[in-house]
């Protein structure tokens, strides 16, 4: 959300470089807080945007519902993801409680129904960051991390999305790099008050020559996420850099990198009680606070997708590794023409390794022992569950893509201008991956858990009745022509488009014999391409410089990539289906831009109908169908100031149903965020960020949506002082009152998701 943090971060921003990044970080919600262009527009709605728009236009003139997030350096070193930032902007939902990555964001009641952002592109300076936002295991933020390198984010809700960006109808989320524009650095230290972590963020631009800048930065950091379950798992980081050539007029060329090696914990559901459609917690079992990491796993030996084995450290956790290469280009083409070009190569792999309660806790029964560890061979007489070992190979899930457009403008007569813009999406998908499930005994302890050996259960046996060990490597090539028509002749700015999306695959996939071998004579074929046309239709009209009203219709679509392989009949996708499931979302909005007396609105009522093709493999027994959901409801977006205070607000009331009429899974009526700021003397900045939602209902063992997942307001504090021009030192807590804040719950078993309770750390900025 945008925001203005503070006059004094504004008019100070050498003293203040971390205020505005601490409350991004703090909230998730901290995503509202950054610096104004005015005192009386804390959303910035004079702010030129580029994401979801084929021509640069400010808020205040576009007809799309936009947030940015700015900040100074947006140095994420107190949110646990950069999907954790999100979290305070309105309409978006994200469920960002699963660590560093592996978070469910959804927008306007479009659901989340199978994990991951099904609807939802998430960018890296324009193009994304994987071709589908839902590949089980394998989301887009899985090789994201906000550092000191991003400038700002811009989120896109509905709108236009669906015309300039494939699979995308619902929004797009675009973190944009620095370039060097503002020379100079910083250098941060950040380290965990009361939980094990330790953070260096660099960063570093300006210019080598007179028309030639740059910018260089990333972090490392080593730690435990906030829960004491998974001591150490936190290993890794990234550097990431560009540098940009200028040349004649705004023309430029601009060249980028990035490497990301890392390791986290990812938190899976906590066992728990369901008892009369409530959540119970477990004595010893803290959902804010448990991991299973900590115990002494034995190897995770599991199938390879050419029936060898291979072994793996569960304690590994979440691996992504990451290499890109970027290239964009901005020219006068001549003749009144400009082309530009923005590309980029991706190899992207990993593995995904996470611990998933398999059955209710019950007592052990005799004669179980401990499996590992000093104790090994004694007895155990406590609680235990199965964990299902969720361990999935990413060998490539590597991404090229390119966006081509020429566009031209037209005088028209009484001072009207004309802009047609056309262009060209192309990208290659891969994805080649490996899944096993593998089960153990556990016991049900919050710290210290063991693997235990318990009579009639093998440890490291197929979980799931071997439901789960499958292999698929494919590809997913894209090409989208598209054409937009923007108009502006005085008060007036609108814009009409169309998108053609070609989709074909190719590839293979393979479902094992009880976990145990593939059948490699018979593989199942991926043959098949697919056409879609979206298009989208809005206006502007600025009755003052100050008020504006807007409004959009859109039609668009989200496709799928293994969501329709496993578990299906194979003829889906083999070529012999006459149609290929997609996932359909049309849209319509409109809303009003007010600003004045040190106080600015952004509010938006939308309506939206979806009908999807889904696949779970968290359920049992594992099935594909389709479903369909409408939604509507209001989108406030606003910002205060009186005198050293500022306030930033958001609100969401969202009225959703699918066909049965009831509300979809984890859907709240309400979401709110709101960050009361104060700027104290001429160095202290002191604030607190909430955020909370109303109940929802999500599925249980007796069915679906019969649990309740509780209403919740998460509180976070951060205080910035400035010691000197150039050093900050600040302290920040995340959730501060420890609520326990339920996101999610599980069928067939009692096992809820929930965020980490109470964190602190404090961090030490120093600007060059």
């Amino acid at each position: 959300m945008s925001s203005s943090l503070a006059a004094r971060a504004l008019r100070r921003p050498s003293s203040h470089p971390l205020a505005a990044a601490i409350a991004l970080a703090l909230m998730g919600v901290g995503a509202q807080a950054q610096q104004a262009a005015e005192a009386g527009d804390g959303l910035k709605l004079d702010a030129v945007v580029v994401t979801g728009s084929s021509s640069a236009k400010s808020k205040m003139r576009s007809s799309v519902a936009i947030s940015t997030i700015e900040s100074e350096g947006v140095a994420a070193v107190t949110a646990a993801s950069s999907t954790d930032l999100l979290r305070g902007v309105p309409g978006i939902r994200a469920e960002a409680s699963g660590g560093e990555s592996n978070a469910n964001v959804a927008v306007r009641g479009i659901p989340v129904s199978a994990g991951g952002a099904r609807y939802i592109q998430f960018q890296e300076d324009g193009l994304p960051v994987l071709q589908f936002g839902d590949i089980a295991f394998a989301t887009p933020d899985t090789w994201m991390r906000a550092d000191a390198g991003f400038e700002r984010l811009e989120v896109v809700r509905g709108g236009s999305a669906a015309l300039l960006a494939t699979g995308a109808p619902g929004g797009i989320i675009n973190f944009i790099s620095k370039t060097g524009v503002e020379e100079g650095g910083s250098l941060q230290l950040t380290k965990g008050l009361d939980f094990d972590q330790t953070r260096v963020d660099i960063g570093y631009g300006g210019r080598l020559a007179p028309k030639t800048r740059f910018f260089i930065g990333g972090f490392y950091r080593v730690g435990d996420g906030g829960r004491k379950g998974a001591d150490g798992t936190e290993n890794g980081g990234q550097i990431r850099g560009n540098v940009t050539f200028e040349l004649a007029g705004k023309s430029y060329v601009r060249f980028s990198f990035k490497h990301l090696d890392d390791h986290s914990p990812t938190f899976m559901p906590t066992p728990v009680r369901y008892v009369n459609g409530g959540i119970q917690e477990i004595p010893g079992l803290d959902p804010r606070r448990t991991a299973f990491y900590n115990a002494a796993w034995p190897l995770d030996n599991t199938l390879t997708h050419t029936n060898g084995r291979a072994t793996s450290n569960v304690r590994d956790g979440l691996a992504a590794k990451s290499d890109a290469f970027g290239a964009e280009v901005d020219l006068d083409a001549g003749g009144g023409f400009r082309l530009q070009n923005k590309f980029s190569w991706s190899k992207n792999s990993g593995r995904f390794i996470g611990i998933f309660p398999g059955d209710d806790v019950a007592a052990a029964p005799a004669g179980t022992t401990t499996a590992t560890g000093p104790d090994a061979g004694t007895a155990y007489t406590g609680n235990k569950f199965t964990a299902v070992v969720f361990n999935t190979k990413v060998d490539n899930a590597g991404l090229m893509a390119n966006d081509l457009k020429f566009s031209r403008d037209f005088t028209l007569g009484t001072g009207a201008k004309l802009s047609a813009v056309a262009g060209l999406y192309t990208s290659v998908q891969k994805l080649d991956l490996t899944w096993n499930f593998n089960q153990y005994s556990l016991s049900a302890q919050q710290d210290g858990a063991r693997v235990l050996n318990v009579p009639g259960a093998v440890n490291g046996s197929p979980g799931f009745g071997g439901c789960c060990s499958n292999t698929q490597d494919s590809k997913y090539t894209t090409n989208a022509p598209y054409l937009v028509l923007n108009l502006e002749s005085g008060a007036l700015s609108a814009d009409i488009g169309v998108r053609r999306d070609n989709q074909k695959a190719s590839g293979a996939y393979y479902q094992s014999n009880a976990g145990l071998a593939y059948d490699l004579t018979k593989p199942n074929v991926i043959d098949y391409d697919f056409g879609r046309t979206s298009y989208s239709l809005g206006g502007n009209y600025a009755l003052s410089k100050d008020l504006s009203l807007f409004a959009r219709y859109s039609d668009g679509a989200a496709y799928n990539a293994d969501r329709i392989t496993f578990f299906n009949n194979p003829d889906l996708v083999n070529g012999k289906s006459p149609t290929i499931p997609t996932n359909k979302v049309k849209q319509a909005e409109m809303g009003v831009k007010i600003r004045g007396n040190g106080m600015s609105l952004f509010a938006t009522l939308f309506h939206a109908k979806t009908d999807e093709v889904n696949v779970d493999v968290t359920t049992q027994p594992i099935v594909a169908k389709a479903n369909s959901y409408r939604s509507k409801g209001l989108e406030l977006e606003g910002s205060a100031r009186v005198g050293v205070f500022n306030v930033l607000g958001g609100l969401t009331y969202t009225d959703a149903k699918q066909a049965d009429g009831r509300a979809p899974k984890r859907q709240a009526k309400l979401v709110y965020q709101l960050t009361p700021t104060a700027n104290i003397g001429d160095a202290l900045t002191v604030g607190v960020g909430i955020v909370g939602t109303t109940k929802s209902q999500d599925d249980g063992p007796t069915g679906p949506l019969t649990i309740t997942l509780p209403a919740y307001t998460v509180v976070n504090a951060f205080a910035s002082y400035a010691i000197t021009d150039r050093a900050t030192l600040s302290l920040a807590a995340n959730n501060l009152f420890n609520e326990l804040a339920y996101t999610e719950s599980n069928d067939g078993r009692g096992a809820a998701r929930a965020y980490t309770g109470r964190t602190v750390k404090a961090s030490l900025r120093y600007s060059f």
